[in-house]
Parts: C-alpha cells; sequence; structure tokens
C-alpha cells in the first residue's frame, strides 16, 4: 500500500508552485527551465523531480489549483450573498471585489493562465478551457440576473467579456503600493457596471 503524502509534502508543492509562477511571469514558461525553477527553489533539480515529474506538470497543477480555486470563489460568493441576503447587484459586486482581490495575489498565476494554457497536452488544455468557460458562464448568470434588462441572448457574451477586460489585465498596469489599490479599482469597476450598464438601458 502507498504511504499518503504528508501536509508538509503538499506544503512543499504550493511553494514550488508559488517560484514556479514567478520564475514563468519573469522569463516566460519557454525560457523558463526545471534548472531554474530548482535554483528559484534553493533546492537540486533532483529534488525537484521528487515533487514534479517534469515542468509541463508543475504547468498543470498551477492552472488546476488555480482555476479551481476561481470556481471556489464564485461559490463562496453565491454562499455570502444567500447567507447576507444579498440582492443580485450586491452579489455582482461582491464578486468584483473578491476576483480582484484574488487578483492582487495571484498575479503571476493569472499570467500563466492567460498565456501559457497552450503549453498543456490537449486533454489538460481542454479541461483547464472547460474551468475557464464554467467561470465565465457563472459570472454570466450573476450579471444576467443582476441586469435583467440589459443582459439578452444577443449581447449576454459580449457583457460579461467587457466585465472580464476589465479586470482580467491588472497584473499589467496595476501595482501594489501604487496611486490605485486593488480595492479601489473594485469600486470603479463597480460604478462603471452601474452608471455603465444602467445609462445604456435608459
Amino acid at each position: 500500500m502507498a504511504r499518503p503524502k504528508s501536509s508538509q509534502h503538499e506544503l512543499r508543492r504550493d511553494e514550488i508552485l508559488d517560484v514556479a509562477a514567478q520564475c514563468f511571469a519573469d522569463r516566460s514558461y519557454a525560457a523558463a527551465s526545471m534548472n531554474d525553477i530548482a535554483a528559484a527553489c534553493g533546492t537540486s533539480k533532483a529534488r525537484l523531480y521528487h515533487y514534479y515529474e517534469s515542468k509541463e506538470a508543475i504547468l498543470y497543477d498551477l492552472l488546476d489549483r488555480y482555476t479551481q480555486r476561481l470556481l471556489a470563489i464564485i461559490g463562496q460568493v453565491e454562499a455570502t450573498a444567500q447567507r447576507r441576503s444579498l440582492d443580485d447587484r450586491a452579489a455582482v459586486h461582491e464578486l468584483v471585489r473578491v476576483f480582484l482581490e484574488e487578483y492582487e495575489h495571484s498575479a503571476t498565476r493569472h499570467i500563466a493562465l492567460l498565456h501559457d494554457t497552450k503549453f498543456l497536452s490537449d486533454t489538460q488544455r481542454d479541461l483547464i478551457l472547460d474551468r475557464q468557460r464554467d467561470i465565465v458562464a457563472a459570472v454570466t448568470r450573476f450579471l444576467r440576473r443582476a441586469y435583467p434588462k440589459r443582459m439578452d441572448s444577443r449581447n449576454q457574451t459580449a457583457v460579461t467579456m467587457m466585465l472580464f477586460g476589465m479586470i482580467n489585465w491588472t497584473f499589467t498596469w496595476l501595482r501594489p503600493g501604487g496611486p490605485m489599490s486593488y480595492a479601489q479599482f473594485a469600486e470603479e469597476v463597480i460604478g462603471m457596471l452601474e452608471r455603465g450598464l444602467d445609462g445604456a438601458a435608459a
């Protein structure tokens, strides 16, 4: 019988993923090597192979965990909305805030999701892309409930992707400690949703 992995083993994998995501962001996935990741982790390549069999395995675990995390956030917001009896618009606002809070602390993972999914095997890529579609579909449901007069079958994809367009690329320009925080930007996005969607429907 195989011995179960310890919590320390999983903690070490988390640390490796943090370092690898930074390496991929700094060097690009294609340019980063297992030697680079091992050096950044302060360990040997042989020790790194104890946790991951290849750079591709690291990338897949990174994106697998991250997309599961984003789906979990959606579930958490739905539960919070029910527990706090939030109306549909307040639920969307909460979703924007929590997504941007996550993005602030997961910028390198988000870069990998947007740039490096193409390097996965076909089966792995399909799974990650399916998760991304599930995320988009869930956000569409939030928006459709919050803005029923504005969202219809003709424009709901465009409106959902407009929202993602506002928040998905913050890692390129929104810096922690800069003139605007992620929390402040979340309120700007919420204000744009309220004024823009209401104004367009008027």
